[in-house]
């Protein structure tokens, strides 16, 4: 079970009551608090989530329309993110009724308490686990957060670029994308997919430099997605946009998949997705179709691209970043 959870056990009749967990880990938290509902914006939490707990799980960028006795936060890497989402908590929580904040100490839980100060007099309840549980009293009303309050905007190549709070490089465009936009010439055309959307920048590129294909935009992430419609939406894009988790929910049939792919989840280091990705991404490819991705130089990607299409080449390196290629032959 996950530490953040145990904490949270440690102290199981504080949540009693009707109570929302929101960004809780893929555990089995909620079979020890029946009266619980989780809120992901996880594909991958949701999908692990709802096999057990399918009336109880709600994946969104806002939370569910009941109020609660009790809320409770699992902390959030993004500063940003986190305040979003404490306001939609705190707008969940019935008046008088208490709003919790759960988070290692390593992920910033010390600074994520003085944003939950906001809302009244804070209270350190435990700390254990290499954990912190806080907790405040929503004592008035509050408004529920307006998720395009928390959109930052920016310019690549004459698209305007919406991210949301908690989306990958908020507000700018990373420097692995930097290096991919300058090499996204000579993609077969038909059916792409930019799989690891985040803000939609490859996508939206894609969409205007292919205009007749038909273009995909996954992520696992709910709040990347709805920045990508909104970047579509900015510059009258038409694409197809799809909340899943990892190249199993991707479409099949396609000519490129072209790709920045996630090596993060939370606070903690990934590579089962993309390493997936790898290994799977030929079955998704028509014959001549393509994988595109550029990825951090030390990650050792070639011999894994290599084992599965036989061939990787590297078409630029820069920056600490590189650009690899392979076909489906």
């Amino acid at each position: 079970m996950d530490p953040r959870s145990e904490v949270l056990l440690r102290q199981a009749e504080l949540f009693n009551g009707t109570t929302l967990l929101a960004g809780l880990p893929a555990d089995e938290l909620l079979s020890k608090l029946p009266q619980a509902t989780g809120w992901t914006w996880l594909a991958s939490d949701w999908q692990m989530l709802s096999h057990h707990y399918q009336q109880r799980i709600h994946l969104a960028t806002s939370a569910p329309a009941s109020k609660f006795q009790t809320t409770v936060l699992f902390l959030s890497k993004s500063k940003e993110l986190t305040e979003y989402l404490l306001q939609a908590l705190a707008a969940s929580t019935e008046q008088q009724g208490l709003l919790y904040l759960v988070g290692e100490k390593k992920a910033g839980i010390e600074r994520a308490a003085k944003q939950l100060a906001h809302y009244g007099k804070t209270r350190k309840l435990d700390s254990a686990r290499h954990c912190q549980l806080w907790q405040v009293q929503i004592n008035e009303a509050i408004s529920a957060p307006q998720l395009a309050d928390f959109a930052q905007s920016y310019t690549v190549n004459n698209l305007t670029i919406s991210s949301f709070a908690g989306v990958f490089s908020h507000g700018h465009l990373d420097k692995g994308s930097q290096l991919l936009i300058q090499h996204l010439d000579k993609i077969p055309a038909g059916k792409i997919l930019d799989f690891g959307c985040g803000a939609g920048v490859i996508g939206a590129l894609l969409k205007q430099r292919y205009p007749q294909s038909t273009v995909y935009l996954q992520d696992v992430d709910v709040f990347a997605i709805a920045s990508s419609e909104q970047t579509l939406n900015n510059n009258n894009l038409q694409a197809i946009t799809i909340t899943g988790d990892g190249i199993a929910a991707s479409p099949k049939g396609l000519t490129a998949i072209i790709t920045n792919p996630p090596f993060h989840q939370g606070i903690q280091t990934n590579y089962q997705t993309t390493e997936q990705l790898l290994h799977y991404a030929i079955d998704h490819l028509v014959k001549g179709g393509e994988l595109r991705l550029v990825a951090n130089s030390f990650l050792k990607y070639q011999p894994l691209i290599e084992q599965t299409f036989g061939n990787c080449q590297i078409l630029a390196e820069s920056n600490g970043f590189k650009i690899y290629r392979a076909c489906k032959v």
